[in-house]
């Protein structure tokens, strides 16, 4: 089923070029993606056709008809997966870091897509030509637990339970510094960065909601670090590393949101050489609970951290051991 959008240009905005509202209202579309969607016709302003050219003066009123995607494309690959669980309606796995989720520019195969169609044969065909089965995402550098779909009515189930903010979903971050209460919230939307396209930011103009909830797990003061546990309501694009950025929390190792070079100046050698070593964000999906969309029961698989994270909790433990 196409994805229709309401978008609504403030009154009392800077006026802006269609294109750019666009492209901060809508981070999961590339920005040819979305200059194809106006070019053929499926941006409407105040119910007329537009260009990517043209001006918003403040309180338009925009539709955006997302189409569907064509029949799956991608080339299924003999690339090892690692099955939580699995039946005839979906597959978890435990993704592990660095493995892109599905085809784009600059990857076109070597993802978990092309090697779930090597696995499975049978993927839902909702998710695009380039996404078959995939509901949800996780960054190319964050490990842990995974679903795709193999059929039509488990992935509109379970894409309906992501929007409805049912799906149970739990982080663990090892963060720079010692954060000083229990628990918080972080309610923000979160859009494109207003400066660099690449990044996403809540400072965007056109942010949509993202709520991330967080708790301390472990202090380890002498080294200034923390392990963090989030749960997430929402699922925007690196909603957990922005959030924790913002509120002076940077992962351990983001190349993007946090600053590398603290890792460089923690006074263990050990510990110092197993945080450079890392090479990634140290964030991992832990957590993956639903409702099974045949059966309806509950279901909820764990992931434990992967070796390279393991190791540098396990030497804080060691180190940190009353």
């Amino acid at each position: 089923m196409e994805d229709v959008r309401q978008l609504l240009f403030e009154a009392g905005r800077l006026p802006e070029r269609l294109d750019r509202f666009l492209t901060e209202c809508l981070p999961e579309l590339t920005r040819s993606q979305i200059k194809k969607l106006i070019d053929n016709g499926h941006v409407r302003l105040d119910g007329a056709a537009v260009k990517a050219s043209s001006r918003l003066k403040g309180g338009e009123t925009l539709e955006v008809v997302i189409p569907d995607a064509a029949p799956a494309k991608a080339l299924p690959e003999a690339i090892p997966l690692h099955i939580l669980y699995e039946d005839r309606h979906l597959v978890v796995v435990d993704k592990p870091a660095g493995l892109v989720v599905h085809p784009a520019p600059g990857h076109g195969g070597g993802t978990l897509v092309n090697a779930l169609l090597y696995h499975c044969t049978d993927l839902s065909g909702v998710g695009g030509e380039l996404r078959p089965g995939i509901v949800h995402r996780l960054d190319k550098d964050t490990s842990g637990a995974m679903l795709a779909t193999k059929n039509d009515l488990a992935h509109n189930h379970l894409a309906g339970q992501f929007k409805a903010h049912t799906i149970t979903r739990r982080y663990i971050a090892l963060v720079h510094g010692i954060v000083q209460k229990e628990t918080g919230t972080v309610d923000r939307p979160i859009g494109r960065h207003p400066v660099h396209r690449k990044k996403m930011s809540g400072r965007s103009r056109a942010g949509r909601r993202a709520i991330t909830h967080w708790r301390v797990l472990r202090r380890y003061d002498q080294d200034k670090l923390s392990l963090m546990e989030m749960t997430l309501e929402t699922g925007r694009t690196h909603q957990i590393r922005v959030h924790l950025s913002e509120e002076g929390m940077p992962i351990v190792g983001d190349p993007v949101y946090g600053n590398p070079g603290r890792a460089s100046s923690v006074a263990d050698p050990k510990l110092r050489a197993l945080l450079l070593g890392l090479g990634r964000q140290a964030l991992h999906a832990r957590l993956l609970g639903f409702v099974h969309p045949a059966s309806g029961d509950y279901m909820e698989f764990e992931s434990p951290p992967p070796p390279d994270l393991g190791a540098i909790l396990n030497y804080l433990d060691a180190k940190y051991k009353e």
